[in-house]
Protein backbone atom coordinates (compact mmCIF):
# COMPACT_ATOMS: atom_id res chain seq x y z
CA UNK A 1 0.00 0.00 0.00
CA UNK A 2 1.27 3.21 -1.30
CA UNK A 3 -0.33 5.52 1.12
CA UNK A 4 -2.49 5.46 4.60
CA UNK A 5 -5.86 7.01 4.19
CA UNK A 6 -6.69 10.13 6.60
CA UNK A 7 -10.56 10.20 6.00
CA UNK A 8 -11.78 11.87 9.10
CA UNK A 9 -15.73 11.12 8.44
CA UNK A 10 -16.60 9.87 11.91
CA UNK A 11 -17.98 6.49 12.75
CA UNK A 12 -20.98 5.64 14.75
CA UNK A 13 -22.28 2.45 14.46
CA UNK A 14 -20.60 -1.06 14.09
CA UNK A 15 -23.33 -0.85 10.51
CA UNK A 16 -21.06 1.86 8.82
CA UNK A 17 -18.13 -0.47 8.45
CA UNK A 18 -20.30 -3.05 6.42
CA UNK A 19 -21.55 -0.92 4.25
CA UNK A 20 -18.37 0.76 3.63
CA UNK A 21 -17.64 -2.50 1.69
CA UNK A 22 -21.41 -2.95 0.81
CA UNK A 23 -20.53 0.18 -1.45
CA UNK A 24 -17.80 -1.01 -3.80
CA UNK A 25 -20.47 -2.91 -5.51
CA UNK A 26 -20.62 -1.94 -9.23
CA UNK A 27 -22.18 -2.89 -12.33
CA UNK A 28 -20.34 -5.96 -14.33
CA UNK A 29 -20.07 -3.32 -17.58
CA UNK A 30 -17.57 -1.25 -15.03
CA UNK A 31 -15.61 -3.67 -13.24
CA UNK A 32 -11.82 -2.86 -13.53
CA UNK A 33 -8.67 -4.91 -12.73
CA UNK A 34 -5.22 -3.81 -10.58
CA UNK A 35 -2.50 -6.02 -10.78
CA UNK A 36 -0.07 -5.31 -7.79
CA UNK A 37 3.72 -6.46 -7.94
CA UNK A 38 7.06 -6.40 -5.66
CA UNK A 39 10.29 -7.05 -6.93
CA UNK A 40 13.50 -7.60 -4.67
CA UNK A 41 15.98 -4.69 -5.93
CA UNK A 42 20.06 -5.85 -6.01
CA UNK A 43 23.24 -4.89 -7.33
CA UNK A 44 24.61 -6.77 -10.37
CA UNK A 45 28.05 -6.01 -8.91
CA UNK A 46 27.91 -8.22 -6.06
CA UNK A 47 24.11 -9.25 -5.33
CA UNK A 48 23.77 -7.70 -2.22
CA UNK A 49 20.61 -5.89 -1.29
CA UNK A 50 19.72 -1.97 -2.28
CA UNK A 51 19.69 -0.18 1.04
CA UNK A 52 17.05 3.02 1.78
CA UNK A 53 20.11 5.72 2.06
CA UNK A 54 23.22 6.67 -0.61
CA UNK A 55 24.05 7.62 -3.76
CA UNK A 56 22.21 4.33 -5.07
CA UNK A 57 19.78 3.51 -2.85
CA UNK A 58 15.95 2.97 -2.71
CA UNK A 59 15.56 6.80 -2.26
CA UNK A 60 17.36 7.76 -5.05
CA UNK A 61 15.28 4.89 -6.93
CA UNK A 62 12.29 7.06 -6.01
CA UNK A 63 13.62 10.45 -6.73
CA UNK A 64 14.05 9.54 -9.97
CA UNK A 65 10.83 7.49 -10.85
CA UNK A 66 9.16 10.86 -9.26
CA UNK A 67 11.28 12.76 -11.82
CA UNK A 68 10.21 10.62 -14.88
CA UNK A 69 6.76 10.41 -14.12
CA UNK A 70 5.75 13.36 -12.33
CA UNK A 71 4.17 11.45 -9.49
CA UNK A 72 3.06 13.15 -6.16
CA UNK A 73 5.82 12.02 -2.96
CA UNK A 74 4.89 10.42 -0.40
CA UNK A 75 6.44 11.47 2.67
CA UNK A 76 6.93 9.95 6.56
CA UNK A 77 9.10 12.27 8.15
CA UNK A 78 11.30 13.34 6.04
CA UNK A 79 11.45 10.26 3.89
CA UNK A 80 10.26 9.82 0.37
CA UNK A 81 8.33 5.95 0.66
CA UNK A 82 6.75 5.97 -2.42
CA UNK A 83 4.62 8.02 -5.23
CA UNK A 84 1.13 8.75 -6.11
CA UNK A 85 0.23 8.58 -9.00
CA UNK A 86 -3.02 10.82 -10.36
CA UNK A 87 -6.27 10.22 -11.63
CA UNK A 88 -5.99 6.50 -13.30
CA UNK A 89 -2.40 6.07 -12.61
CA UNK A 90 -1.52 3.87 -9.83
CA UNK A 91 1.01 4.03 -7.30
CA UNK A 92 4.87 3.24 -6.28
CA UNK A 93 5.61 1.74 -2.47
CA UNK A 94 8.21 0.27 -0.64
CA UNK A 95 7.60 -2.84 1.29
CA UNK A 96 9.74 -3.30 4.53
CA UNK A 97 13.01 -4.93 3.05
CA UNK A 98 12.75 -2.68 0.66
CA UNK A 99 10.79 -4.71 -2.09
CA UNK A 100 9.77 -1.89 -4.51
CA UNK A 101 5.67 -2.18 -5.10
CA UNK A 102 4.21 -1.10 -8.50
CA UNK A 103 0.06 -0.56 -7.03
CA UNK A 104 -1.47 -0.58 -10.80
CA UNK A 105 -4.01 1.68 -11.73
CA UNK A 106 -7.75 0.50 -12.03
CA UNK A 107 -7.92 -1.06 -15.69
CA UNK A 108 -10.49 -2.83 -18.25
CA UNK A 109 -8.18 -5.09 -19.93
CA UNK A 110 -5.18 -7.58 -19.69
CA UNK A 111 -3.87 -6.20 -22.28
CA UNK A 112 -3.34 -2.56 -20.36
CA UNK A 113 -1.96 -4.60 -18.04
CA UNK A 114 0.65 -5.53 -19.59
CA UNK A 115 1.66 -2.31 -21.15
CA UNK A 116 1.17 -0.84 -17.66
CA UNK A 117 3.83 -3.55 -16.25
CA UNK A 118 5.94 -3.09 -19.13
CA UNK A 119 6.46 0.48 -18.91
CA UNK A 120 7.18 0.94 -15.63
CA UNK A 121 9.54 -1.80 -15.42
CA UNK A 122 10.98 0.23 -18.47
CA UNK A 123 10.99 3.25 -16.96
CA UNK A 124 13.02 1.83 -13.69
CA UNK A 125 15.41 -0.08 -15.91
CA UNK A 126 16.11 3.62 -17.08
CA UNK A 127 17.24 5.03 -13.24
CA UNK A 128 18.10 1.86 -11.83
CA UNK A 129 20.76 0.32 -14.60
CA UNK A 130 23.17 3.82 -14.18
CA UNK A 131 23.11 2.70 -10.25
CA UNK A 132 23.98 -0.89 -11.07
CA UNK A 133 20.26 -1.94 -9.66
CA UNK A 134 18.55 -4.47 -11.13
CA UNK A 135 15.16 -6.76 -9.87
CA UNK A 136 14.89 -10.01 -8.96
CA UNK A 137 11.23 -12.01 -10.01
CA UNK A 138 10.55 -14.72 -7.53
CA UNK A 139 8.60 -15.23 -3.97
CA UNK A 140 11.06 -15.17 -1.46
CA UNK A 141 14.51 -13.65 -1.03
CA UNK A 142 17.65 -16.20 -1.72
CA UNK A 143 20.44 -15.21 -0.44
CA UNK A 144 20.65 -12.53 2.19
CA UNK A 145 19.49 -13.36 6.16
CA UNK A 146 16.76 -11.39 7.48
CA UNK A 147 19.66 -9.55 9.49
CA UNK A 148 21.48 -8.35 5.91
CA UNK A 149 18.22 -6.93 4.90
CA UNK A 150 17.93 -3.25 4.69
CA UNK A 151 14.59 -1.82 6.53
CA UNK A 152 13.38 0.85 5.12
CA UNK A 153 12.44 4.25 7.18
CA UNK A 154 8.71 3.43 7.45
CA UNK A 155 6.70 4.22 10.57
CA UNK A 156 3.85 1.60 10.69
CA UNK A 157 6.90 -0.73 9.51
CA UNK A 158 8.34 -0.02 12.61
CA UNK A 159 5.12 -1.11 14.51
CA UNK A 160 4.86 -4.05 12.63
CA UNK A 161 8.65 -4.79 13.13
CA UNK A 162 8.21 -4.80 17.10
CA UNK A 163 4.79 -6.42 17.25
CA UNK A 164 5.44 -9.80 14.62
CA UNK A 165 7.57 -11.59 16.80
CA UNK A 166 4.87 -11.91 19.55
CA UNK A 167 2.22 -13.19 17.29
CA UNK A 168 4.08 -15.77 15.09
CA UNK A 169 7.16 -17.24 13.99
CA UNK A 170 7.37 -16.08 10.57
CA UNK A 171 5.89 -12.12 10.65
CA UNK A 172 9.41 -11.12 9.78
CA UNK A 173 10.21 -13.15 7.05
CA UNK A 174 7.06 -12.08 5.40
CA UNK A 175 7.64 -8.07 5.61
CA UNK A 176 11.70 -8.38 5.08
CA UNK A 177 11.52 -11.27 2.81
CA UNK A 178 8.63 -12.44 0.48
CA UNK A 179 7.77 -10.92 -2.51
CA UNK A 180 4.16 -11.23 -4.08
CA UNK A 181 1.84 -10.71 -6.93
CA UNK A 182 -1.74 -9.66 -6.43
CA UNK A 183 -4.89 -9.00 -8.55
CA UNK A 184 -7.76 -6.68 -7.28
CA UNK A 185 -10.90 -7.55 -8.39
CA UNK A 186 -14.76 -5.95 -8.38
CA UNK A 187 -18.04 -7.23 -7.21
CA UNK A 188 -21.40 -6.76 -8.44
CA UNK A 189 -23.67 -6.91 -5.25
CA UNK A 190 -23.02 -8.70 -1.88
CA UNK A 191 -23.95 -12.33 -3.32
CA UNK A 192 -21.56 -11.77 -6.10
CA UNK A 193 -18.56 -11.20 -3.49
CA UNK A 194 -20.00 -14.29 -1.67
CA UNK A 195 -19.36 -16.62 -4.69
CA UNK A 196 -16.15 -14.88 -5.53
CA UNK A 197 -14.81 -14.87 -2.52
CA UNK A 198 -15.95 -18.46 -1.43
CA UNK A 199 -14.45 -19.96 -5.06
CA UNK A 200 -11.19 -17.80 -4.45
CA UNK A 201 -10.50 -18.54 -1.45
CA UNK A 202 -10.95 -22.25 -1.85
CA UNK A 203 -8.56 -22.20 -4.90
CA UNK A 204 -5.80 -19.80 -3.55
CA UNK A 205 -3.75 -22.49 -2.64
CA UNK A 206 -3.84 -24.02 -5.95
CA UNK A 207 -2.40 -20.68 -7.27
CA UNK A 208 0.04 -21.16 -4.73
CA UNK A 209 1.47 -24.27 -6.13
CA UNK A 210 0.74 -22.89 -9.97
CA UNK A 211 3.33 -19.59 -9.33
CA UNK A 212 5.53 -21.35 -6.48
CA UNK A 213 8.75 -19.67 -7.13
CA UNK A 214 10.47 -19.17 -3.73
CA UNK A 215 12.35 -22.37 -2.97
CA UNK A 216 16.17 -21.39 -1.74
CA UNK A 217 16.52 -18.74 1.46
CA UNK A 218 19.94 -17.94 2.89
CA UNK A 219 21.88 -19.11 0.07
CA UNK A 220 20.61 -22.68 -0.16
CA UNK A 221 17.66 -25.46 -1.18
CA UNK A 222 14.88 -24.41 1.37
CA UNK A 223 13.21 -27.98 0.57
CA UNK A 224 9.96 -26.21 -0.74
CA UNK A 225 8.47 -25.16 -3.69
CA UNK A 226 6.89 -21.70 -1.94
CA UNK A 227 9.04 -20.82 0.84
CA UNK A 228 6.29 -17.76 0.76
CA UNK A 229 3.68 -20.05 1.29
CA UNK A 230 4.92 -21.72 3.73
CA UNK A 231 5.79 -18.23 5.93
CA UNK A 232 1.86 -17.39 5.71
CA UNK A 233 1.44 -20.69 8.03
CA UNK A 234 2.40 -19.03 11.00
CA UNK A 235 2.21 -15.14 10.31
CA UNK A 236 -0.25 -12.80 12.75
CA UNK A 237 -2.85 -16.13 12.35
CA UNK A 238 -5.53 -13.80 13.84
CA UNK A 239 -5.50 -11.58 11.19
CA UNK A 240 -4.36 -14.14 8.17
CA UNK A 241 -4.91 -17.68 6.41
CA UNK A 242 -8.20 -19.23 5.98
CA UNK A 243 -11.61 -17.69 7.23
CA UNK A 244 -14.02 -20.04 8.22
CA UNK A 245 -17.18 -18.67 7.33
CA UNK A 246 -16.38 -17.41 3.86
CA UNK A 247 -17.48 -21.26 3.53
CA UNK A 248 -20.84 -20.60 5.14
CA UNK A 249 -23.75 -20.09 2.38
CA UNK A 250 -24.81 -17.25 3.88
CA UNK A 251 -22.22 -15.05 5.02
CA UNK A 252 -21.37 -11.37 3.97
CA UNK A 253 -20.01 -8.23 4.31
CA UNK A 254 -21.52 -7.81 8.07
CA UNK A 255 -19.40 -11.57 9.04
CA UNK A 256 -16.58 -10.16 7.82
CA UNK A 257 -16.86 -6.84 9.33
CA UNK A 258 -17.55 -8.80 12.60
CA UNK A 259 -13.91 -10.96 12.20
CA UNK A 260 -12.08 -7.67 11.66
CA UNK A 261 -13.84 -5.83 14.47
CA UNK A 262 -11.59 -8.62 16.47
CA UNK A 263 -8.01 -8.22 15.23
CA UNK A 264 -6.10 -6.44 17.19
CA UNK A 265 -4.93 -3.01 15.10
CA UNK A 266 -1.60 -2.33 13.72
CA UNK A 267 -2.08 2.00 14.81
CA UNK A 268 -3.90 4.94 13.49
CA UNK A 269 -2.93 8.04 12.25
CA UNK A 270 -3.25 11.30 13.68
CA UNK A 271 -1.79 14.48 12.15
CA UNK A 272 0.72 12.56 10.18
CA UNK A 273 1.49 10.66 12.98
CA UNK A 274 1.63 7.19 13.61
CA UNK A 275 -0.04 5.62 16.95
CA UNK A 276 1.27 2.19 18.14
CA UNK A 277 -2.54 -0.08 19.22
CA UNK A 278 -1.83 -3.60 18.88
CA UNK A 279 -2.94 -3.72 22.58
CA UNK A 280 -7.00 -2.85 21.32
CA UNK A 281 -8.87 -4.63 18.80
CA UNK A 282 -11.23 -2.51 16.74
CA UNK A 283 -14.25 -3.18 18.14
CA UNK A 284 -12.25 -1.83 21.78
CA UNK A 285 -11.09 1.19 19.99
CA UNK A 286 -15.28 1.74 18.46
CA UNK A 287 -15.74 1.67 22.40
CA UNK A 288 -13.36 3.73 23.57
CA UNK A 289 -10.43 2.08 24.29
CA UNK A 290 -7.89 4.93 23.29
CA UNK A 291 -9.70 8.16 24.93
CA UNK A 292 -6.71 9.63 27.41
CA UNK A 293 -4.57 7.57 25.19
CA UNK A 294 -4.57 9.78 22.18
CA UNK A 295 -6.06 13.66 21.64
CA UNK A 296 -8.26 12.31 18.72
CA UNK A 297 -9.88 9.17 19.87
CA UNK A 298 -12.55 8.89 18.06
CA UNK A 299 -12.65 6.21 15.40
CA UNK A 300 -12.68 7.37 12.12
CA UNK A 301 -13.15 6.15 8.29
CA UNK A 302 -9.83 6.45 7.54
CA UNK A 303 -8.75 4.39 10.96
CA UNK A 304 -11.14 1.50 9.13
CA UNK A 305 -9.60 1.63 5.63
CA UNK A 306 -6.49 1.68 7.13
CA UNK A 307 -7.29 -1.50 9.45
CA UNK A 308 -9.26 -3.03 6.55
CA UNK A 309 -5.38 -2.57 4.83
CA UNK A 310 -3.52 -4.54 7.33
CA UNK A 311 -6.08 -7.67 7.13
CA UNK A 312 -3.85 -10.84 5.90
CA UNK A 313 -6.20 -13.48 5.24
CA UNK A 314 -5.49 -15.56 1.34
CA UNK A 315 -8.32 -13.68 0.09
CA UNK A 316 -9.00 -9.61 1.50
CA UNK A 317 -12.39 -7.93 1.04
CA UNK A 318 -11.58 -4.08 0.97
CA UNK A 319 -14.40 -2.29 -1.49
CA UNK A 320 -13.20 -5.10 -3.94
CA UNK A 321 -11.38 -8.77 -3.66
CA UNK A 322 -7.64 -9.20 -3.09
CA UNK A 323 -6.36 -12.76 -4.40
CA UNK A 324 -3.13 -12.53 -2.28
CA UNK A 325 -1.89 -16.52 -2.51
CA UNK A 326 1.09 -16.27 -5.69
CA UNK A 327 4.51 -15.58 -5.46
CA UNK A 328 5.95 -12.72 -7.22
CA UNK A 329 7.87 -14.60 -10.38
CA UNK A 330 9.31 -14.08 -14.10
CA UNK A 331 7.59 -10.89 -15.70
CA UNK A 332 5.09 -12.94 -17.93
CA UNK A 333 3.40 -14.06 -14.47
CA UNK A 334 2.47 -10.76 -13.52
CA UNK A 335 -0.07 -9.94 -16.24
CA UNK A 336 -0.55 -13.90 -15.90
CA UNK A 337 -1.42 -14.13 -12.26
CA UNK A 338 -4.08 -11.58 -13.44
CA UNK A 339 -5.58 -13.36 -16.51
CA UNK A 340 -5.72 -16.80 -13.99
CA UNK A 341 -8.61 -15.12 -11.92
CA UNK A 342 -10.21 -12.35 -14.19
CA UNK A 343 -11.13 -15.44 -16.36
CA UNK A 344 -12.20 -17.52 -13.29
CA UNK A 345 -14.22 -14.64 -11.41
CA UNK A 346 -15.21 -12.52 -14.49
CA UNK A 347 -16.93 -14.69 -16.48
CA UNK A 348 -20.89 -15.84 -15.17
CA UNK A 349 -20.16 -19.63 -16.88
CA UNK A 350 -16.30 -20.29 -15.47
CA UNK A 351 -17.13 -18.66 -12.22
CA UNK A 352 -19.97 -21.01 -11.72
CA UNK A 353 -18.27 -24.18 -13.39
CA UNK A 354 -15.26 -23.21 -10.83
CA UNK A 355 -17.78 -22.42 -7.96
CA UNK A 356 -19.62 -26.24 -9.03
CA UNK A 357 -15.58 -27.51 -8.82
CA UNK A 358 -14.41 -26.81 -5.47
CA UNK A 359 -18.43 -27.23 -4.02
CA UNK A 360 -17.50 -29.80 -1.28
CA UNK A 361 -14.41 -28.74 -0.51
CA UNK A 362 -14.58 -27.83 3.21
CA UNK A 363 -12.73 -25.86 5.45
CA UNK A 364 -11.06 -29.04 6.87
CA UNK A 365 -10.02 -29.97 4.07
CA UNK A 366 -8.59 -26.64 2.16
CA UNK A 367 -6.81 -25.88 5.47
CA UNK A 368 -5.09 -29.24 4.37
CA UNK A 369 -4.59 -28.39 1.40
CA UNK A 370 -2.86 -25.05 1.69
CA UNK A 371 -0.07 -26.51 4.74
CA UNK A 372 0.56 -29.21 2.01
CA UNK A 373 1.27 -27.17 -0.63
CA UNK A 374 4.23 -25.29 0.12
CA UNK A 375 6.13 -28.31 0.44
CA UNK A 376 4.44 -30.60 -2.57
CA UNK A 377 3.37 -27.99 -4.94
CA UNK A 378 1.36 -29.70 -8.19
CA UNK A 379 2.46 -32.94 -6.26
CA UNK A 380 0.13 -31.97 -3.63
CA UNK A 381 -3.64 -33.95 -3.42
CA UNK A 382 -7.30 -32.54 -2.98
CA UNK A 383 -10.54 -34.06 -3.28
CA UNK A 384 -9.12 -37.38 -4.46
CA UNK A 385 -6.52 -35.34 -7.45
CA UNK A 386 -3.38 -33.77 -7.78
CA UNK A 387 -3.20 -30.24 -7.90
CA UNK A 388 -1.81 -30.56 -11.69
CA UNK A 389 -4.98 -32.08 -12.91
CA UNK A 390 -6.89 -29.52 -10.61
CA UNK A 391 -4.77 -26.65 -12.32
CA UNK A 392 -5.59 -28.43 -16.12
CA UNK A 393 -9.02 -27.91 -15.00
CA UNK A 394 -8.92 -24.35 -13.79
CA UNK A 395 -6.93 -23.38 -16.22
CA UNK A 396 -9.06 -24.67 -19.36
CA UNK A 397 -12.16 -22.47 -17.17
CA UNK A 398 -9.93 -19.33 -16.69
CA UNK A 399 -9.10 -19.16 -20.81
CA UNK A 400 -12.87 -19.92 -21.74
CA UNK A 401 -14.19 -16.60 -19.79
CA UNK A 402 -11.45 -14.95 -21.21
CA UNK A 403 -12.48 -16.29 -24.68
CA UNK A 404 -15.93 -14.81 -23.30
CA UNK A 405 -14.33 -12.15 -22.83
CA UNK A 406 -12.90 -10.97 -26.02
CA UNK A 407 -10.93 -8.16 -25.47
CA UNK A 408 -8.62 -8.00 -28.07
CA UNK A 409 -5.11 -6.40 -28.77
CA UNK A 410 -3.93 -4.38 -31.74
CA UNK A 411 -3.37 -7.48 -33.42
CA UNK A 412 -6.77 -8.88 -32.73
CA UNK A 413 -5.32 -11.16 -30.52
CA UNK A 414 -7.52 -12.00 -26.94
CA UNK A 415 -6.35 -11.84 -23.33
CA UNK A 416 -6.25 -16.02 -23.30
CA UNK A 417 -2.54 -15.47 -24.96
CA UNK A 418 -1.63 -14.22 -21.42
CA UNK A 419 -1.99 -17.79 -19.94
CA UNK A 420 0.74 -19.22 -22.19
CA UNK A 421 3.49 -19.40 -19.33
CA UNK A 422 0.62 -21.21 -17.35
CA UNK A 423 -0.16 -23.56 -19.83
CA UNK A 424 3.53 -24.70 -20.07
CA UNK A 425 3.53 -25.49 -16.40
CA UNK A 426 0.46 -26.90 -16.78
CA UNK A 427 1.75 -29.28 -19.80
CA UNK A 428 5.04 -30.20 -18.56
CA UNK A 429 3.92 -30.24 -14.77
CA UNK A 430 6.80 -28.05 -13.43
CA UNK A 431 6.67 -24.59 -11.58
CA UNK A 432 8.98 -22.22 -11.57
CA UNK A 433 10.26 -23.49 -8.14
CA UNK A 434 11.66 -26.69 -10.14
CA UNK A 435 13.04 -25.12 -12.66
CA UNK A 436 15.13 -22.98 -10.91
CA UNK A 437 16.17 -25.89 -8.63
CA UNK A 438 17.22 -27.90 -11.64
CA UNK A 439 19.06 -25.12 -12.64
CA UNK A 440 20.57 -24.77 -8.96
CA UNK A 441 22.07 -28.57 -9.63
CA UNK A 442 23.60 -28.32 -12.94
CA UNK A 443 23.66 -25.17 -14.82
CA UNK A 444 24.40 -22.44 -11.43
CA UNK A 445 26.52 -25.43 -9.94
CA UNK A 446 24.88 -25.61 -6.78
CA UNK A 447 25.07 -21.44 -6.35
CA UNK A 448 21.66 -19.72 -6.03
CA UNK A 449 23.86 -16.74 -8.03
CA UNK A 450 22.03 -18.29 -11.29
CA UNK A 451 18.43 -16.58 -9.86
CA UNK A 452 19.93 -12.93 -10.11
CA UNK A 453 20.75 -13.35 -14.13
CA UNK A 454 18.22 -15.74 -15.21
CA UNK A 455 15.40 -14.10 -13.08
CA UNK A 456 15.87 -10.41 -13.37
CA UNK A 457 13.93 -8.06 -14.46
Amino acid sequence: MARDTTDDTPLTSIGELADYMAQGAKPKSTFRLGTEHEKFAFFTADHAPVPYFGEASIHALLIGMQQKLGWEPIIDGDNIIGLAGGSGEGAISIEPGGQFELSGAPLETLHETEAETTHHLEVLRQIAEPMGIRFLGMGGSPLWTLAQTPKMPKSRYDIMTRYMPKVGKNGLDMMYRSSTIQVNLDFSSEADMRTKMRVSTKLQSVATALFAASPFTDGKPNGMQSWRGEIWRDTDNSRAGLLPFVFDAHFGFEHYAEWALDVPMYFVMRDGRYHDCTHVTFRQFMNGALKGEIAQWQPTLGDWTNHLGTLFPDVRLKRFLEMRGADCGPKSHISALSAFWVGLLYDDSALAAADELTAHWDYESVTALRDAVPTQGLHANMAGKSVLDIVRETLALSKAGLKARARLNAQGEDETLYLQPLEVIAETGRTVAETMLERYNQKWEKSVSGVFSDYQY
